[in-house]
């Protein structure tokens, strides 16, 4: 079991998640997501109007949107310390009752990859959401007995890219659920320029566009290609960062100028080559890429299909006609493409 507990942020570059030195620690440095923080906005206001904490509330949508983000800076609104775990790594009852138990008044309670949490537990949360209640078992067999203790107020918030996966009761729970779409261009260069500047880097309008295009509509992806240019610069021993750095950052990592990898081509070249454009079943297309079903469906679908370069058809998966403009294929006579 692993719970973090926030107070304050350090510079930790780690490939893989946003840097804690990166990541936004007041409102005005969150950029995007206008319609969430407006409503966000409200119910914040309207707790501490009537001094209470907030709602329980769900953060979804597809990762490295901010939902950590947006997590940290509730907390930090509400003038509360954030404790943080994840579904996975509460395996037994008694973890999430440890944590249940030794919240504080007020305090914040984040559960990441929410989807993940077992069904046992869910039932440790429903009175703990409900009535500030935690029904513990004591004993087992015919001696086994009942306790329940009063929990303090507190304010859970859960995070989530497979929503649909989360239990309806669970669901109904939570006070406000907001989903967090992708990001436009334009967001994506205000994150890029924030974080060069946080970073120490000089970075030139024309990059900026550039990274901000391959990033996929997402600030750790943007921030991440940030990272792995700036390592270009200095190891050419480059003042600033122009475009023709970041293009050769690009062609190393092989990251397109749509931001697709190697993976989000081999997938689209499968169906073409392999399945004639498709439609495709998801199990048949994992297997032939050999990657797991849910990679396919959580890491590499969403993006492709917000850029029209595949969709879902109940018959499975098929490419369309930009796609095969995109790879470079002759677009066949025949067949649906959209």
């Amino acid at each position: 079991m692993e719970i973090k507990k926030i107070t304050s942020i350090k510079r930790n570059e780690e490939d893989g998640h946003i840097d804690l030195a990166l990541r936004p620690t007041v409102w005005p440095d969150y950029v995007g997501q206008e319609k969430v923080k407006k409503n966000l906005r409200i119910i914040l206001d309207a707790s501490k109007k009537r001094g209470e904490p907030c709602d329980h509330l769900l953060f979804y949508g597809q990762a490295g949107l901010g939902k950590t983000t947006l997590a940290y800076l509730v907390a930090k609104e509400m003038g509360a310390s954030l404790k943080i775990t994840s579904g996975p790594t509460l395996e037994k009852m008694g973890d999430l009752a440890a944590i249940l138990s030794n919240l504080e008044k007020g305090e914040v309670l984040f559960i990441d990859e929410a989807h993940r949490l077992n069904r046992q537990i869910e039932e440790v949360l429903y009175p703990a959401l409900e009535s500030r209640k935690l029904h513990l078992v004591v004993g087992k067999g015919p001696g086994a007995r009942t306790l329940s203790l009063d929990l303090p107020p507190f304010t859970l918030i859960a995070a989530t890219t497979r929503a649909n996966l989360l239990s309806g009761p669970l669901r109904s729970r939570f006070g406000a659920s907001f989903k967090l779409d992708y990001y436009n261009v334009s967001d994506i260069e205000a994150i890029v320029r924030r974080s060069a500047k946080l970073l120490n880097v000089k970075i030139a309008g024309p990059a900026i566009a550039l990274v901000a295009r391959a990033a996929r509509f997402t600030p750790r992806a943007a921030n991440r290609l940030l990272k792995r240019v700036r390592d270009y610069a200095e190891v050419n021993n480059l003042p600033e960062i122009d475009e023709q750095a970041a293009k050769a950052t690009l062609e190393m990592l092989e990251i397109d100028h749509l931001g697709l990898e190697p993976t989000d081509r081999q997938l689209l070249t499968a169906i073409i080559e392999k399945f004639h454009g498709g439609p495709v079943g998801i199990q048949t297309l994992a297997a032939a890429l050999n990657d797991d079903r849910g990679i396919i469906e959580d890491v590499y679908e969403p993006y492709l299909m917000s850029i029209g370069l595949l969709n879902r058809t109940p018959a499975g998966r098929l490419v369309t006609s930009a796609a095969y403009k995109h790879l470079g294929y002759k677009i066949p006579e025949e067949g649906i493409l959209l």
